[in-house]
């Protein structure tokens, strides 16, 4: 699918100017910072050198004094407590840092995650009565609960307290817990809105900590899974969420808890990992223990403390995910024949596709697939205790759950974020529902915004590019959300050699710039370009810059990202 380039909008250039001076780096590199909102001298240094006393104080965040009090007083008469959360990476992350924090002060202390096919996502009855005949009388529940009014009242007649640490964004009613810990909450002045569910984890425990003035070792240590959480959940790399994920990175790649080392060493990388790593290698095995089994499994590993154990455990979710790629490649070649046959599915601005036995566990990674594929909203569904339940997928620029809000008389119930959801309708609403979408989506959504987009940084000579240029570079890192790896735009550059076909569809090339050095790039995807590329015939890339390390040489590679031929 041909994509639109579209350059950020740039900073102030005597700004940029006076930085690049001031840090002694290249403009560009200047330019990108301004862009990103970094703009003194003073501000430059805390990007580049994040510290952990730039975490916020916990008790900024609403609630927390009474989730604390209540959590000392279980402790104290030593009540039972249950870590409830949900199957997915943050969820899992989520029960494995706050059980094992408070694992330290009591034995009277379990973890509960409902299963996906037969109690679906959030809160359970099943689990608040689980709760009850085991004699818990405390859940803290992550990662999910703030739309949960119903259940916590049910949960409330039973004498079953809870304390909700949830990101997601609240309902016009609270639930009536004991504390709700959301830094989206309207009344939280928390000055940060953009944890992840484990992120609350850990502030809980920061929390706790800081009002018992234990050593701040006992929640730090955690950092590891936090930053697993916060790549894995695509929340903004910045402020809070940047300092979490830079020591959390550190922490992984010099010392990582048990379970996480048994997953990277299955994974076949054992060190150096950056963010993207734990999103590719990572979190798709954590998260298969929830979609092909139960999410306790993931939870096991992430929690154990003996090298065996956690072999063993990483072993079998490593079969899960093999499971589950299967799965998901067989359902999104089924659901791809299902649009590729309908002309209506085919000319909509959405796509909404049902099968009644799709596996419930892969249907979210299916639907990010088809919107790759089409670059269109997109709800996949199958049929799960009656009714049909599904995930949904956004494009960027696009607010998916205010759609969906638009459509919440036809739903029974979902939840999520801007470019991500979860659903359930009854079989009777799909048809209305698919129409309604359709219509929703197409009155809200510009043209532009169904064609993918390149967004470009900074245009550069090849020539700036060094292995200074690239250290600096480096230092902008951790990538994500709001800080991604900058993208470069070189214009007329000439192949050197022959174009390449690396495996069946992957571009290789080598590439200069008037008197630069020959660079060589890899084009992922873009195959198609082999044939329009000849030698003296100068064409535009945009690209990445990584480093390529093959038998113990590193050299820097253009990982491009779009071609422009020109003429």
């Amino acid at each position: 699918m041909e994509k639109r380039w579209a350059q950020v909008e740039k900073g102030d250039d005597a700004i940029s100017e006076v930085l690049a001076n001031e840090l002694n780096i290249d403009k560009c590199l200047a330019q990108i910072l301004v862009q990103r909102g970094v703009t003194t001298f003073e501000e430059a240094r805390y990007f580049f050198r994040p510290t952990l006393t730039q975490l916020h104080d916990p008790f900024l965040m609403k609630d927390m004094e009474k989730a604390i009090d209540r959590i000392s007083s279980a402790l104290q008469n030593q009540e039972r407590i249950m870590v409830y959360g949900d199957y997915d990476v943050d969820g899992t992350t989520s029960v494995a840092l706050t059980y094992s924090f408070f694992s330290q002060f009591t034995s009277e202390i379990a973890y509960y995650i409902p299963d996906r096919h037969k109690e679906g996502y959030g809160i359970s009855t099943t689990g608040i009565d689980f709760a009850k005949e085991n004699g818990f009388t405390l859940i803290v529940a992550l990662d999910c609960g703030i739309r949960s009014v119903d259940k916590i009242a049910y949960a409330n007649s039973l004498g079953v307290d809870f304390i909700i640490c949830d990101h997601h964004l609240p309902g016009e009613e609270l639930p009536n817990a004991i504390a709700v810990l959301d830094p989206k909450r309207k009344d939280c002045e928390y000055p940060f809105k953009e944890l992840s569910g484990c992120g609350i984890g850990f502030k809980l425990a920061q929390g706790y900590c800081q009002a018992n003035d234990l050593p701040d070792e006992m929640y730090e240590q955690y950092l590891d899974l936090c930053m697993v959480s916060i790549a894995a959940d695509i929340v903004p790399i910045v402020d809070e969420n940047r300092v979490m994920a830079h020591f959390g990175l550190i922490k992984l790649n010099e010392n990582p808890c048990c379970g996480l080392k048994a997953l990277m060493q299955i994974s076949g990388k054992t060190e150096t990992y950056s963010i993207m790593d734990v999103v590719f290698l990572l979190a798709p095995r954590i998260n298969a223990a929830g979609r092909m089994g139960d999410a306790k499994d993931a939870v096991k590993v992430l929690l154990s403390d003996e090298v065996v154990l956690a072999d063993e455990q990483s072993l079998f979710i490593n079969s899960q995910n093999t499971d589950r790629r299967s799965f998901d490649q067989n359902i999104t070649l089924e659901a791809l024949a299902i649009i590729e046959q309908s002309e209506i599915l085919i000319n909509r601005k959405t796509t909404v596709v049902y099968q009644q036995d799709w596996n419930k566990g892969v249907i979210g990674i299916v639907a990010s697939r088809l919107t790759e594929k089409y670059y269109r909203p997109t709800i996949v569904l199958t049929e799960s205790n009656g009714n049909y339940t599904g995930s949904a997928r956004s494009v960027a620029g696009y607010d998916l759950y205010e759609a969906l809000l638009s459509c919440s008389d036809l739903l029974e119930q979902f939840g999520g974020h801007k470019y991500a959801a979860g659903l359930t309708i009854k079989p009777e609403n799909l048809i209305p529902f698919s129409d309604k979408f359709e219509s929703v989506v197409s009155s809200t959504i510009t043209d532009n915004l169904l064609t993918p987009e390149i967004i470009v940084d900074c245009e550069i000579d090849l020539a700036q590019i060094d292995a200074k240029f690239y250290r600096i570079l480096l230092q902008m890192a951790p990538f994500g959300p709001q800080n991604m790896a900058p993208v470069f735009l070189t214009k007329g550059v000439t192949l050197v050699g022959q174009a390449q076909i690396v495996g069946t569809k992957h571009l290789k090339l080598s590439v200069k710039q008037q008197n630069s050095a020959i660079f060589e790039t890899i084009g992922f995807n873009l195959g198609e370009f082999e044939n329009l590329i000849k030698p003296n015939k100068p064409f535009s890339i945009c690209y990445t810059i990584e480093e390529n390390v093959w038998r113990d040489k590193k050299r820097l590679q253009l990982n491009i990202k779009g071609i422009k031929v020109e003429g």
